[in-house]
This record gives structure tokens, C-alpha cells and sequence, in this order.
């Protein structure tokens, strides 16, 4: 059985940034053709993909945040982990890591086949 895991900091203050790392067992992050992402989900909004690392160690970054973003992974631990910079409130919010396939689009949120419990980042001075 595939698990994830987030973990990092509940509260971070403004201008700083929030690393936040996915701990998945029951699989390799490896593994050929998946994709772990980063999604978020502030209150009272919709999920927004924010970036993923690939199988092959290939990253990608949604473009309204890419200038802030930085996803990496540690393959002796099976973990992978997010960077955001420069954190305003506005990055407050439920914060998941996922697994998708090769092929689904990352905001095809239905068909991620494995996602953590979440992650509560609040921004606040």
C-alpha cells in the first residue's frame, strides 16, 4: 500500500520560507513513470497544483509560482520536498503531496491514485 506523509512547520511568518517534506512508503519515488506533486488548498478555495518531481528526477512548476518554488527529492529516505519562498498569507493553506501517472494532468486532481492526509500552513507574523 502506497502512503504519504507531509510534515514541516505549522506557522511560518511572512517573508520566510516553508519547507515542507513528503515521506512515502510502500513504493519508490523512483519508480518508473510516476509523479509526485505538491497541491495546496486555501480556505474557502479550490486545489492548486504548485509543482512535481518526476520518476527520473525531472521537475516541473505551475508558472504563477515557479519563481518561488523548488521541489527536490532524497531517494535514500523516499522522500521529496517543497521550497516556497518569500511567503505572504495569501500561501496560507492545506498543503498535500500526491502521486499521479504519467499521461493525467497534473490538475486532474480525481486521478491523483495517492495523496497524503495534509498539512496546515498558516502564514502569520
Amino acid at each position: 500500500q502506497v502512503r504519504l506523509q507531509e510534515s514541516g512547520p505549522g506557522l511560518v511568518k511572512p517573508a520566510q520560507t516553508v519547507s515542507l517534506t513528503c515521506t512515502v512508503s510502500g513504493t519508490s519515488i523512483t519508480a518508473d513513470y510516476y509523479y509526485w506533486s505538491w497541491i495546496r488548498q486555501p480556505p474557502g478555495k479550490g486545489q492548486e497544483w504548485m509543482g512535481a518531481i518526476a520518476y527520473n528526477g525531472d521537475t516541473n512548476y505551475s508558472p504563477p509560482l515557479k519563481s518561488r518554488t523548488s521541489i527536490s527529492r532524497d531517494i535514500s529516505k523516499n522522500q521529496f520536498t517543497l521550497q516556497l519562498n518569500s511567503v505572504t498569507p495569501e500561501d496560507t493553506a492545506v498543503y498535500y503531496c500526491a502521486r499521479t501517472q504519467l499521461g493525467v494532468p497534473y490538475a486532474d486532481y480525481d486521478n491523483y491514485d495517492s495523496r497524503g492526509q495534509g498539512i496546515q500552513v498558516t502564514v502569520s507574523s
